[in-house]
């Protein structure tokens, strides 16, 4: 007897089956007016399959959220005409994709929700294998790339500098994973409760706990529009993530003072016997060399600093993480219960 890969991971190990779960789908948009027409059809297609499995109870919501898109992305989000139960939320302003992510997860309303880009570069048909994982027990699944052929050699490069700094500063994270995710509904509500202004979600996602598993796909390129992620943002991104989960880096501060005393009181020795012996050390370079030394080391180290204090700045402000201008319904949208939901005064 044949079982699609959802039937038969669910049946595995004589492991409990949950109940067939209401899915939604929250998906961050910038300027992905061309991409919008491929995603719907691509949703389309993914809940037909996952309703011919009885894997979900359908139709899934789709949560799409405008982050402050300059083109008719607000527009086609509005008169969508799909199968799907799409609810439109747009922010006041852009506020950026771990903000707008985030504010799709507090206003979703659903047994599992799955994060995803627009950009349909995650392969859709591995929520099928999410859907199984979370079958099985588990509370958060993370979507994983099997193989980066698609990309680049210095996007590989890159990339694997990225995920080797942040391991090497004690950030836990999974390699390869973005946040491309299948959260229950606990999942997402014990998220809620992390109060963070500074959003890093592939981080803080992992603080949540309970129990994960790990499904793997091959990313696909970009079907259409330009990649929102340069190398700009990722390497902002890499900094938010490190100084936002780790403290290693005053630590290596205060390694370096110490290396950097040592060194001193060694020359200071190596001076006292040089004089004794008459061997006093001539020109500038004994001055200027120290100088520029310390000079530079005091500017890191203050530049390290002021990343952290910067950071304790806009969290003591406590200002909203996100600001919804306005929320409209399509397809065949049901109202929701967000978790958080923080709109403009009218």
């Amino acid at each position: 007897m044949s079982y699609s890969p959802v039937e038969f991971v669910s049946r595995a190990e004589g492991a409990p089956r949950r109940a067939r779960p209401h899915m939604a789908l929250v998906i961050p948009c910038h300027n992905e007016a061309e991409m919008l027409p491929k995603l719907f059809a691509r949703l389309e297609r993914l809940d037909a399959d996952l309703q011919a499995a009885r894997a979900t109870v359908g139709p899934m919501d789709v949560v799409l959220v405008d982050d402050g898109s300059t083109d008719d992305t607000w527009s086609l989000v509005e008169s969508a005409k799909t199968s799907l139960a799409v609810t439109g939320i747009r922010l006041s302003r852009n506020h950026g994709h771990q903000h707008a992510l985030f504010a799709g997860l507090m206003n979703a309303d659903a047994d599992v929700i799955v994060s995803m880009d627009a950009d349909l570069q995650d392969d859709p048909d591995a929520i099928k294998d999410m859907i199984a994982a979370y079958s099985k027990g588990a509370e958060v699944v993370y979507g994983v790339r099997g193989s980066r052929d698609t990309d680049t050699w210095f996007k590989r490069w890159s990339a694997q500098k990225y995920y080797g700094l942040l391991s090497s500063m004690g950030v836990d994270l999974i390699p390869d994973h973005a946040d491309f995710r299948l959260m229950s509904r606990k999942a997402l509500e014990t998220l809620a409760e992390f109060g963070e202004t500074n959003l890093f979600l592939r981080g803080l996602v992992r603080q949540v706990g309970f129990r994960s598993e790990t499904v793997y796909y091959d990313r696909a390129e970009r079907a259409a529009g330009e990649s929102k992620y340069p190398l700009r943002k990722m390497i902002g991104l890499a900094l938010e993530g490190v100084t936002s989960f780790s403290i290693r880096p005053l630590r290596i501060i205060t390694m370096l003072g110490f290396a950097i005393a040592g060194l001193a009181f060694l020359f200071t020795l190596y001076s006292i016997i040089a004089w004794g012996f008459g061997q006093t050390i001539t020109g500038w370079t004994s001055i200027v060399v120290p100088i520029y030394l310390l000079g530079g080391a005091h500017l890191i180290a203050l530049g390290v600093i002021g990343e952290y204090i910067g950071k304790i700045y806009q969290e003591t402000k406590r200002r909203p993480r996100f600001i919804i201008d306005q929320v409209v319904s399509s397809g065949a949208a049901r109202s929701t219960t967000p978790i958080v939901a923080q709109k403009a005064a009218s």
